[in-house]
């Protein structure tokens, strides 16, 4: 059964990316300037960036990398400037794939996925790859830890993945239109052998592009393209506490919190592109505030305006983009069909 490439699905996503920056471009200029605390891009090598991480050592700045095969990059990002303050290069990982989500773990150390599988799920493996973050921030070469890592019940496409700051333990969430689950890997990866992550929770309703730990581990926030869900943590038991405002964006991909975890972080890819910040609901574990409490609703979620006295346009443009969402969804629905 012959699929389709994968250059296809990037002409779409490219054509997405397109369409929606045209209907956000109507949205007024309040909604977004009601987020003053995030950042913009300024790298123009910065095109696809599906991966955030805050850095504890660096206050202010954010890793992440481009999506796909484009090379074994990281790029420290200063939130003040948007200006890439230092690039990493990777050694010791062979050629990655599809490099989709970078976390930060305990002592330091950065956590890369080459997860993604847009065939729908194909790989008989994919890598994460470990490495110590700089303690000085300039162009440097760094060499890192590569772990095989497979499913249990087989392959599955994912972009998220999250490392407790605590634990240190590493969680996958794979992504389906109908919602995925989350995946537990061994207590100590193994660069030698097979990493096998198995199921751990359900994420009913959630298409996942990423997701993120609060710095105190108490939480987890997983995010999709319109919606995100954020709960409680309980020991790996996952229990829904929150639905997450998600911004729109021309491409929601990536998503953390920050290093005080009074807020989230929503990135997107494309050039220029803008991180989004928003309060954490219910002030948030990490900054003293409880973080559980109840919420109704499923993760396919609504987008909320700020409350800024443009709600009434904002609903406007966001039924313009719902209508060209269904269009999309379709399209994307008829590349997956075998030809």
């Amino acid at each position: 059964m012959r699929r389709r490439p994968l250059t296809s699905l990037r002409r779409f996503r490219a054509g997405f990316a397109g369409l929606a920056a045209v209907l956000l471009a109507a949205l007024p200029a309040a909604s977004a300037a009601a987020d003053d605390d995030g950042f913009t891009m300024k790298d123009t090598r910065i095109t696809e960036s599906s991966g955030l991480a805050a850095s504890r050592q660096h206050p202010g700045v954010y890793w992440t990398h481009n999506d796909s095969d484009d090379g074994a990059f990281l790029y420290a990002v200063d939130s003040e400037t948007g200006e890439t303050v230092a690039t990493v290069t990777l050694t010791g990982v062979g050629t990655p794939r599809d490099v989709e989500a970078i976390s930060m773990g305990p002592g330091n150390k950065l956590y890369v996925g080459d997860i993604g599988d847009n065939l729908g799920g194909t790989w008989a493996y994919v890598w994460i790859y470990e490495l110590p973050e700089p303690k000085e921030l300039k162009d440097q070469t760094i060499k890192a830890t590569q772990y095989v890592v497979k499913y249990e019940g087989g392959a599955r496409d994912a972009e998220a993945l999250m490392v407790h700051p605590k634990t240190g333990r590493v969680y996958i969430a794979d992504k389906n239109e109908a919602g995925g689950s989350l995946y537990e890997g061994p207590a100590d990866l193994s660069s030698s052998g097979t990493n096998v992550f198995e199921k751990v929770a359900s994420v009913p309703d959630l298409e996942v592009t990423d997701g993120a730990f609060s710095p105190d581990g108490k939480q987890l926030a997983l995010r999709a393209y319109f919606g995100g869900i954020l709960y409680d943590w309980n020991g790996g038991g996952i229990k829904k506490a929150e639905q997450l405002s998600v911004p729109l964006q021309r491409q929601g991909e990536s998503v953390t919190f920050s290093t005080d975890g009074s807020k989230i972080m929503y990135g997107s890819e494309g050039s220029g592109s803008s991180v989004v910040a928003r309060d954490v609901p219910g002030g948030g574990s990490g900054s003293g505030g409880s973080g559980s409490s109840s919420s109704g609703g499923n993760g396919s979620g609504t987008t909320e305006a700020d409350g800024d006295g443009t709600s009434s346009t904002f609903k406007v443009g966001a039924l313009a983009v719902g209508g060209a969402v269904v269009v999309v969804w379709a399209f994307k629905r008829l590349l997956r069909r075998p030809s």
